[in-house]
C-alpha cells in the first residue's frame, strides 16, 4: 500500500472557507515553491455608508435571520469565512498533528503579526499574542517596573479588566493606585487632559487609561502619552473598544504600552487580543515570564502550546477588515450612530449620555437612558419583543442602556429598536 503524503492542510479547502469576494490567506503549501495562495479578492468597497451598499458586506455573516445583534462591545460576530478557517485549522492538526501545528505557526508568523504591525502601525517586534485586552492589561501592569509607595494614577472610568491588576499590584507591593474623576459624558479634549495632568504628582510613575471607555467615551490618547512623556511618565492604555472601529497607528499614538482584544470590533475568533510595548519603554516594563534583559518582544509572550487555528484565524479576519478598510469601517458605524441618536431624540423619556461631538465619542458605542426603565430589564425585555441583543451600562452613575452597532447593523433595525422602547 502506498504511504499516504503528509497532510498540506488541505489547502483546496481551506481556501473555500472564504466566502466570494473574501480575500482568504491560507497556509503554506508543501510544493517546491513553498508560497502562501490566495483567493483573489472581491469584495466591492461600498461607495457609501448608506445600508444598501452594505448588502454584500452583510451577507457574510451567518447571525439567524430574526436575532438583530447590537452588543459588538461585548463580543464582536465574525464573518463565516472566519468561522470556517477556525475550524480548517482544527481540522488540520486532527488530520496530521505535527504538519498541521507547523503551518498553522507559519501563518501567525508570517501572516497575522505583520498584519497586526500593518494595521496598527507598530514597528516588528512589538507586539506579542494574548488571549484578550484583559490577559493584556495584567501583563503590562505586572511587568512595571514599581516600587512602594509609586504611585499609578487610573480614572474612575476604567473597566474591571484594567483595574483588578492595578488592585493587586497595590496590595503586593504597596504602590499607590489614584483614581480621577473623569465625568460622564466627557465635557471636552481640554478637560480630560487637564484632569489627569493636574493629579500627577513627584511620585506619579505611570498612567493608565482606556481608548474607548465602556461607554463609548473617546479618550484623547496621544495628547495624554504626550503630557505624560514630557513628565517622564509612562502611559499604559487599554484599546479594548478601540481597534476595529476607526484607524490607529500606535506608532503615531506615542503610548508605551497598549493592550487589544481582536474578538470585538476586529471580528475576530473568540479568544484573541494583542499586547503592544514599544521599544523605548521595554526597559520600565518587564516581562511577567522571563529574567532576561534582552528587551525582545519574544520575552513577553505568555508561554506554552497556543491555541493554534484561532490564532490564525486573525490573518481572515484582517484581511476581511483591510478590504473594506477601516476609515470607511468608522464613517459606517459613525452613520449608523447618529442615526439611533437622531431617533433617540424624538423620545421625550430619552437622554443622550455619549459625547456630543465626534471628537468626544467612538463610532459604534452610544448609551441612553429611558426614564422610567430600568437598563437591566431592557436587554432581555429588547430580545423578548424583537429578538435585539444590546447591553446596560450602570455605571458612572448612570442607568443606562448601551447600543453598539457594527458594519453590518442596519438602519431598519434601528428604528425598530426605537419603536420597542416607545
Amino acid at each position: 500500500m502506498a504511504k499516504k503524503p503528509p497532510s498540506t492542510f488541505s489547502r483546496r479547502s481551506f481556501i473555500k472557507t472564504g466566502l466570494v469576494g473574501v480575500t482568504v490567506p491560507f497556509l503554506p503549501s508543501r510544493s517546491s515553491h513553498g508560497l502562501l495562495e490566495v483567493v483573489p479578492n472581491k469584495i466591492v468597497r461600498p461607495r457609501s455608508t448608506a445600508d444598501q451598499d452594505w448588502k454584500q458586506i452583510r451577507s457574510q455573516f451567518i447571525l439567524d435571520q430574526d436575532v438583530t445583534y447590537m452588543n459588538n462591545a461585548s463580543l464582536g460576530m465574525p464573518p463565516a469565512s472566519v468561522v470556517r478557517s477556525v475550524h480548517q485549522g482544527y481540522k488540520a492538526i486532527s488530520n496530521e498533528p505535527l504538519h498541521g501545528k507547523h503551518d498553522l505557526q507559519n501563518v501567525i508568523l508570517d501572516k497575522v503579526l505583520p498584519g497586526l504591525n500593518k494595521c496598527f502601525g507598530a514597528s516588528k517586534d512589538e507586539i506579542v499574542l494574548t488571549r484578550n485586552a484583559s490577559e493584556a492589561l495584567h501583563l503590562q501592569t505586572i511587568g512595571l517596573k514599581l516600587n512602594q509607595g509609586d504611585e499609578v494614577i487610573i480614572t474612575t472610568q476604567e473597566h474591571p479588566a484594567g483595574l483588578r491588576p492595578w488592585m493587586f499590584r497595590k496590595k503586593q507591593d504597596g504602590i499607590t493606585v489614584k483614581p480621577v474623576y473623569i465625568p460622564s459624558p466627557l465635557t471636552s479634549v481640554s478637560n480630560t487632559v487637564s484632569r489627569i495632568a493636574d493629579s500627577i504628582s513627584p511620585k506619579t510613575k505611570a498612567i493608565s487609561f482606556c481608548h474607548v471607555t465602556r461607554g463609548g467615551h473617546l479618550y484623547p490618547v496621544k495628547k495624554l502619552a504626550q503630557m505624560a512623556r514630557e513628565r517622564g511618565v509612562i502611559s499604559l492604555v487599554d484599546g479594548a473598544q478601540a481597534v476595529g472601529q476607526f484607524p490607529i497607528n500606535l506608532n503615531d499614538l506615542g503610548c508605551d504600552a497598549y493592550a487589544a482584544s481582536l474578538h470585538k470590533w476586529i471580528l475576530a475568533p473568540s479568544g484573541t487580543g494583542f499586547l503592544y510595548i514599544r521599544k523605548e519603554a521595554r526597559e520600565r516594563i518587564a516581562s511577567a515570564f522571563s529574567p532576561n534583559e534582552s528587551l525582545a518582544v519574544s520575552e513577553y509572550d505568555p508561554p506554552g502550546t497556543k491555541d493554534f487555528p484561532v490564532r490564525a484565524g486573525i490573518a481572515v479576519a484582517l484581511d476581511f477588515i483591510n478590504s473594506i478598510g477601516l476609515d470607511l469601517i468608522e464613517k459606517r458605524c459613525r452613520f449608523l450612530s447618529d442615526h439611533l441618536k437622531d431617533g433617540l431624540r424624538q423620545l421625550e423619556r430619552a437622554k443622550i449620555l455619549s459625547g456630543s461631538t465626534h471628537n468626544l465619542s467612538a463610532p459604534g458605542s452610544t448609551i441612553f437612558e429611558i426614564e422610567g426603565l430600568d437598563a437591566m430589564a431592557a436587554v432581555p425585555l429588547m430580545e423578548e419583543k424583537i429578538r435585539t441583543h444590546i447591553d446596560e451600562h450602570q455605571r458612572d452613575g448612570h442607568n443606562a442602556i448601551r447600543v453598539s452597532t457594527h458594519i453590518y447593523n442596519t438602519t431598519a433595525e434601528i428604528d425598530r429598536l426605537i419603536n420597542a422602547l416607545t
